[in-house]
């Protein structure tokens, strides 16, 4: 389905993804087939042109991950993705890591300012967050690159940058843009520093064509506007046509955002969230998801994704057991992956403690004199105030040793250790940690 985006006096076709089934009909590069076929696009412009560079050379594209905590979460999993597919397929993917626009912060899809984080904290964050990219994909001579944009972001002289690239941008559009659009009709403030973002994203592809070549942006649906102003900033600027391409903003089929759970968010570094629970958090997914997250969170065939589409019952479950370890492996190893399912087997469907739940460490001498259950309930990450996890404790979600918790009060000592030395704190029937006295 093609139609006409007008931004100003240039004229954008933007195709929307209509489905495999018009796939081989409509693009014939492996880059653009294999993000149809999955279900990658959301809008793209002029993708006929873009179809036809990504079978005449090397495509350089690029997606900006801003720095606002010390890892990535399952809902950033899909950009990954993009910049993964891309590379397989011939191309070269940069990581822009946003480390001056961090300094600014994104309105997308926010009621209010984000937090204004320090330098130091920043610099933290990128050390974070980093790391992920590797498992995903290639870098080195000929490879992915990475970038950070506070390399020329930080330099910039205001009065020059406003002289030569702020005359490009009409604040009349501008405020039509959904980001902003929506901040002022929920008359919500939004700050003169948040307003310059969609600025200084545009300046980045600009600044990425000229140093690497950099011909196409992609990123979530959320960033349609700020992708467009930057196609319009390069041709301007430099007369040259760029392009762009945005998947969509993915909930579940009951609503709820991608990457959010009850305890929190659904961390991709291992030392924010274990394997086991990653693991856990596909396990859980909902029926009507499982084809589409498959398609999107694995690299399995089509032909066998749509094979475990059409269970149904208790057969369904093996295919969420499927997309759990393959999703899990990506991001932690295939070894990690198997742990995690052979943890959950040895849990749920033999009714043993398995030796590699998440541990938490607690001194002895604690547990001597009483850990409070609602103490360890945080703790361990299970809820995020006492108060919630009494709200567990009522409804019967919180079980020491698979009983249940029926006294708020209730301290975890020296004589709840099982047999093999541990305390067993579950939350509902899929959330396990095991408690050590060390």
């Amino acid at each position: 389905m093609t139609s006409l985006v007008l931004m100003g006096q240039t004229c954008y076709r933007l195709c929307q993804n209509v489905g495999a089934a018009e796939t081989m009909n409509t693009v014939k590069s492996d880059f653009l087939r294999e993000l149809k076929d999955r279900g990658y696009i959301h809008q793209a412009t002029d993708e006929a042109a873009l179809d036809k560079l990504a079978r005449a050379e090397t495509v350089t594209g690029y997606i900006g991950f801003d720095c606002t905590a010390p890892s990535l979460h399952v809902g950033n999993l899909l950009s990954i993705m993009l910049l993964r597919k891309l590379q397989q397929a011939g191309h070269r993917p940069i990581v822009l890591i946003g480390g001056g626009t961090t300094k600014v912060g994104d309105p997308s899809g926010k009621d209010e300012a984000r937090k204004l984080l320090t330098d130091t904290e920043i610099a933290a964050n990128i050390a974070g967050i980093e790391s992920v990219f590797s498992k995903f994909l290639s870098f080195g001579d000929g490879g992915a690159i990475m970038v950070n944009n506070a390399d020329w972001l930080d330099t910039l002289n205001y009065i020059d940058f406003l002289r030569d690239y702020g005359r490009h941008f009409s604040v009349n559009r501008m405020l039509t843009y959904e980001s902003v659009k929506l901040r002022l009709e929920r008359e919500q403030p939004l700050s003169f520093i948040e307003f310059n973002y969609m600025v200084l994203q545009a300046y980045d592809f600009v600044e990425l064509y000229r140093r690497y070549g950099c011909r196409l942006q992609m990123g979530g649906s959320d960033q349609w506007g700020n992708i467009v102003s930057g196609i319009e900033l390069g041709r301007r600027s430099d007369g040259v046509e760029l392009f762009g391409l945005t998947s969509p903003l993915l909930t579940t089929s009951s609503g709820a955002k991608m990457g959010k759970t009850a305890a929190g968010a659904v961390w991709l570094n291992p030392d924010m969230l274990s394997p086991y629970d990653y693991w856990q958090y596909w396990r859980n997914t909902e029926d009507a998801d499982v084809e589409r997250f498959l398609k999107l969170f694995t690299e399995l065939p089509l032909k066998e994704i749509a094979r475990l589409g059409k269970l149904s019952g208790a057969e369904l479950n093996e295919a969420k057991k499927i997309l759990a370890t393959e999703a899990t492996a990506l991001v932690h190893g295939r070894d990690a992956a198997d742990r995690a399912a052979d943890t959950a087997r040895t849990t749920f469907e033999q009714g043993e403690i398995a030796a590699n739940l998440p541990t938490l460490d607690v001194p002895r001498a604690e547990l001597k004199k009483g850990l409070g259950v609602l103490n360890a309930s945080l703790q361990v990450g299970f809820v995020n105030s006492t108060g919630e996890a009494r709200r567990q404790i009522k409804g019967g979600g919180l079980k020491i040793n698979d009983e249940a918790v029926a006294d708020d009060r209730r301290l975890l000592t020296l004589s709840d250790l099982t047999p093999e030395g541990v305390i067993k704190l579950s939350l509902g029937k899929k959330r396990h940690v095991l408690i050590r006295p060390v």
